[in-house]
């Protein structure tokens, strides 16, 4: 460089000047950050707000908490009020305990579940359904087939106590009409906890009762096991009228389908009932009637301090 040239010359460091500097970065970076995660938290109130509005969180509930008691025929499931909700997904709790004989064996607490659907309205993955594999749903999926004939079941039931309660699916021989259906329950004094309304082999069919729909309509009295049927079979058809078509997809994950739960719903046929608390010698009686095919047991329970042995 030569000497004409001008020496650039560096100002002299100034203490205050450096420090309002990095003040008003820091402020300025803050101000951007706050801002970002203002834009965010609005972002996600406003998803979250999407996901609540109307009546999505209840018809939720409805919907697919019932769906998944139809999946699972083996377990008495309850319902938890819905919903929890983020940006992305609502979701509801259910607890399952396995449906042992009346007066047997249960499981403590049963177990808990997460339902979840996300933002768009499909359901993540499901727990148990065809992944339980229990007594009672595999009985289930027995209905219609040549397994567990009477005869052998005849000789199955002439080796227990009498007194003995068990879990039965009592298959009819032709599908009975609701007036059929309570005639037979008060012939025999039975009071079926669930009614089969689907003949699916190799499959777990549609079945309905008392407790599958939390919310069905009501009168407020009844006189007869044979009354609460009736009542039964009309919360099934209310809560067929609530799916909507956009409901299959969704269906589909409960192993159901709309075709198949509104022509159960309309027909309103039995092909079986699940009874927990029949006792052994009720069930010989029950065996010989011309209207049941068969007797399919899935679990009996025994009193070992009952002194009547």
């Amino acid at each position: 460089m030569s000497e004409d040239e001008a020496v650039l010359e560096l100002p002299d460091f100034d203490p205050k000047v450096t420090r309002r500097a990095v003040r008003r970065g820091v402020l300025r970076t803050a101000s951007v950050v706050l801002a970002a995660l203002l834009v965010a938290g609005l972002a996600a109130a406003g998803l979250a707000f999407v996901q609540q509005r109307g009546d999505r969180g209840e018809r939720m509930r409805d919907i697919l908490g019932t769906a998944f008691k139809i999946y699972n025929p083996a377990y008495e499931v309850a319902v938890d009020t819905c919903c929890e909700t983020t940006p992305l997904s609502m979701s509801f709790t259910i607890r399952a305990s396995q449906i042992r004989a009346a007066r047997g064996f249960t499981e403590n607490g049963g177990s808990t579940h997460t339902i979840t659907q996300n933002f768009f309205g499909r359901v993540g993955r499901l727990p148990l359904g065809n992944y339980a594999n229990t007594t009672l749903s595999t009985n289930l999926a027995n209905v219609g087939t040549d397994l567990q004939r009477k005869e052998n079941i005849r000789k199955v039931l002439a080796r227990l106590p009498d007194g003995l309660n068990a879990l039965a699916v009592i298959e009819f021989a032709t599908p009975a009409r609701t007036a059929e259906l309570t005639a037979f329950t008060r012939d025999f004094d039975l009071c079926p906890q669930k009614v089969v309304y689907e003949r699916r082999p190799g499959s777990v069919p549609i079945t309905w009762g008392m407790t599958t729909w939390d919310r069905a309509p009501r009168p407020e009295e009844t006189t007869s096991c044979a009354d609460d049927m009736k009542n039964d079979l009309e919360g099934f058809r209310a809560w067929s009228r609530l799916l909507r078509d956009h409901d299959d997809a969704n269906l589909r994950h409960f192993d159901l389908s709309l075709a198949r739960l509104r022509k159960a719903a309309n027909d309103g046929l039995a092909y079986a009932v699940v009874e927990d608390l029949a006792s052994v010698k009720e069930l010989r009686k029950v065996i010989e009637d011309p209207r049941v095919r068969t007797v399919r047991l899935a679990d009996v329970a025994f009193d070992l301090e009952d002194p009547r042995g």
